[in-house]
């Protein structure tokens, strides 16, 4: 059993995960971003990383792989990170939090929630590769995230971010789980 600090991170797309992470770099965790592993995956296939491509990219490898195959691949990312605590950044369910948590004795649940119309605008602004162009495509991708679980992997996380407000309270929010967490695995 590893000795490291892991906090799972969990959302939506568009939900506010990068600030949640964002705010744990500057408390000194080290990231691990699930996503990446896919991207990756599309990068090593010379696929063009749209919404779409990665979607199903992610479908395929759990269906080839296994449910918890991008856990699999980030646990040797986490082990290898040279900082103690880690945040990793996109759980998509709880078969990947069972996989962490048979890696990681150390491990915490944070979910973090906005409202679809709230969601699709920060996409939208936001311009990734794989963000959705339209609400349409938008829908598309919150059903495909939760068909693989991720609404429950939400409903039970230990803790819970509402980002419906500035950048700024949602950073004391996150401040305050990321100590409450701490706080946990040092009793």
């Amino acid at each position: 059993m590893n000795e490291k600090f892991i906090v799972g991170l969990v959302g939506m797309p568009g939900a506010g995960k990068s600030v949640v992470v964002n705010v744990a770099k500057e408390n000194g965790y080290g990231v691990v971003v699930m996503g990446d592993v896919v991207r990756e995956e599309a990068e090593r296939q010379c696929l063009n990383p749209t919404p779409k491509i990665l979607g199903k990219i992610m479908l395929e490898l759990r269906r080839r792989e296994g449910n918890t195959v991008v856990a699999r691949r980030c646990i040797s990312k986490i082990k290898e990170a040279k900082e103690a605590k880690i945040i990793v950044d996109g759980i998509r369910s709880l078969s990947e939090v069972e996989e962490f948590k048979r890696h990681f004795r150390n491990f915490a649940l944070v979910a973090i929630h906005s409202c679809p119309e709230t969601r699709f605008r920060r996409l939208y602004r936001r311009q990734r590769s794989d963000d959705p162009k339209s609400w349409e495509l938008f829908l598309e991708r919150d059903m495909r995230e939760l068909s693989v679980g991720l609404a429950n992997a939400i409903a039970l996380a230990e803790y819970i971010i509402v980002n419906e407000e500035r950048v700024e309270d949602v950073k004391v929010k996150a401040r305050e789980v990321l100590r409450k967490v701490e706080r946990k695995w040092i009793k």
